[in-house]
């Protein structure tokens, strides 16, 4: 495999139909990413000008995975938190290409959107996957503590219902005190 390279994306139309196309695939697979199969490009498209849009204002951040032109991953760093959370943020849309699955395109995206968080000084990170078919794996092998689980809180993309683990991890510094 060629040398991944990670970005952070930006509202151009280029990454937004190349992060509608991997959505599009992710659900179309069965992947829980809070879309119903089929998933229409413009509902896709939608999507990412509204978070690509989110970034521009410094609410969140898109990291892409590149494998020389081709986009092969992605994933969301939330940033914009309530007043009373300014040390936390959640990861959201992890998503690797079904060709590039099983090469490290993931651990690569959580790594640097780990250190990404870090510089921003976060100390906690947040975020839930399907129980059915989610990266519980991945996220555990990453350090992150499961808190617990949610039955029955998502329809899967092509129907049923699957609960959710949710996960956090400390990073950073440790826990602010309350002065």
């Amino acid at each position: 495999m060629s040398k991944i390279e990670i970005s952070e994306l930006s509202a151009s139309s280029k990454p937004c139909k190349m992060l509608s196309g991997l959505l599009m695939e992710t659900v179309a697979n069965g992947g829980s990413v809070s879309f119903m199969h089929p998933l229409q490009p413009e509902v896709a498209e939608a999507f990412w000008s509204d978070a690509l849009a989110a970034a521009t204002r410094g609410e969140r951040i898109v990291l892409g995975a590149w494998d020389s032109e081709m986009l092969v991953g992605t994933v969301t760093l939330l940033l914009d938190c309530p007043l009373n959370q300014p040390h936390r943020a959640e990861i959201a849309k992890l998503m690797t290409c079904l060709s590039h699955r099983g090469r490290g395109v993931a651990t690569l995206l959580m790594q640097v959107a780990e250190d990404l968080a870090v510089k921003r000084g976060r100390t906690l990170l947040v975020l839930d996957t399907a129980t059915d078919g989610g990266a519980s794996t991945l996220y555990e092998r990453l350090g992150f503590t499961l808190a617990g689980e949610i039955p029955d809180y998502a329809l899967k993309p092509h129907g049923g219902l699957t609960g959710t683990r949710i996960y956090w991890k400390r990073i950073g510094e440790r826990v602010l005190t309350g002065r």
